[in-house]
């Protein structure tokens, strides 16, 4: 396993967190990054111990701030081998009735978000040469969905990204990959009413909604030395609910 950090965005809360504890019980060293700095403290302290894990709140949806974090982990660790853009927000509405201002929010961090991370991490990666870039979709990428324009558009774009970014660094022996997950079990989903809860599920063939884990699983796997030959893929993990 390589020694340098993983930098996890959006870390503090959801997918974030458990992708951190996942690599943080694989011994990675961690560099998480979030808005809301005392969850994010937290749960360093939390995970600090074999591993080293240090918080670096900021936003996600500013330039600066990202070549800052990157700059103060390269200086801290020494190596960044990978990078998970998981920060990501949703700004439900249709598509008739949404505001240029509710098109935006989605796109400035989703999108955005992870093009300034991945543009201000590539220059170390490509002189180390090496580095694994992991950015979360969603299908809703893959498929649109009514209601769901901005972060639909923002979530494809992340893929297109990602196809990009892979056929530029590949020479330099850095991947780049993307995972879409489908319904993942979080609060918003258990408090969804349960006749809307079982439509959701009749759509998944192994007929329950993923965790947290199932996504870190797929980041952690996409870290390892077997997965060095993978790169410019999108790793769909949803049940089977795209199928």
């Amino acid at each position: 396993m390589n020694n340098g950090a993983i930098i996890v965005t959006g870390a503090s809360r959801g997918i974030g967190a458990d992708i951190a504890r996942e690599l943080a019980e694989a011994g990675y060293n961690l560099a998480l990054v979030a808005r809301s700095a005392d969850a994010l403290q937290s749960l360093a302290e939390e995970l600090n111990g074999d591993s080293v894990v240090k918080a670096w709140p900021g936003d996600i949806a500013d330039f600066e701030t990202a070549e800052r974090i990157i700059k103060e982990v390269h200086d801290e660790f020494g190596s960044i081998f990978g990078l998970v853009n998981n920060a990501g927000v949703t700004q439900d509405g249709l598509f008739m009735r949404m505001s240029p201002e509710n098109w935006k929010k989605p796109i400035d961090i989703n999108l955005n978000g992870t093009f300034y991370f991945t543009r201000a991490v590539a220059p170390i990666m490509m002189r180390q040469r090496e580095g694994r870039i992991i950015n979360i979709s969603s299908v809703i990428g893959v498929t649109g969905n009514a209601g769901q324009a901005n972060y639909a558009a923002s979530k494809a774009g992340i893929i297109a990204l990602t196809k990009s970014v892979a056929k530029e660094l590949g020479g330099r022996g850095v991947t780049a990959n993307a995972i879409a997950p489908g319904f993942i079990a979080t609060d918003m989903t258990e408090d969804l009413p349960e006749k809307v809860r079982t439509e959701m599920l009749n759509q998944i063939p192994l007929k329950r909604f993923g965790e947290g884990r199932d996504v870190a699983g797929v980041v952690k796997f996409l870290l390892s030395k077997e997965a060095s030959y993978i790169t410019a893929q999108t790793l769909v993990v949803d049940g089977g609910m795209i199928a």
